[in-house]
């Protein structure tokens, strides 16, 4: 099983840049096109930026232009680079297969508040 480990959260000012990480054991990570989710409180969690093995990314509306996601095969590693970070991207942030089949890690905690 592969798991899933997250990490690059804070806390972070208005307009400002995190890069999350995430870190996948196991060779298997290269066949799995690859997503970012975050959960606000009292929200349903949702899909922000996903990526395809070949490196094919899609983004929601709300982070397009913002968020830069990418991957590094070799490394099992998925990044997410947020930009303009605003108080609606406060959220514990997920990454997970796209659709989402592997078990959910703990997530990394992303505050935006002045």
């Amino acid at each position: 099983q592969v798991q899933l480990v997250e990490s690059g959260g804070g806390l972070v000012q208005p307009g400002g840049s995190l890069r999350l990480s995430c870190a996948a054991s196991g060779s298997i990570f290269r066949i799995y096109a690859m997503g970012w989710y975050r959960q606000a409180p009292g929200k349903e969690r949702e899909l922000v930026a996903a990526i395809t093995p070949g490196g094919i990314t899609n983004y929601a509306d709300s982070v397009k232009g913002r968020f830069t996601i990418s991957r590094d095969n070799a490394k099992n590693t998925v990044y997410l680079q947020m930009n303009s970070l605003k108080f609606e991207d406060t959220a514990v942030y997920y990454c997970n297969a796209q659709p989402p089949g592997l078990r959910w890690g703990q997530g990394t905690q992303v505050a935006v508040s002045s």
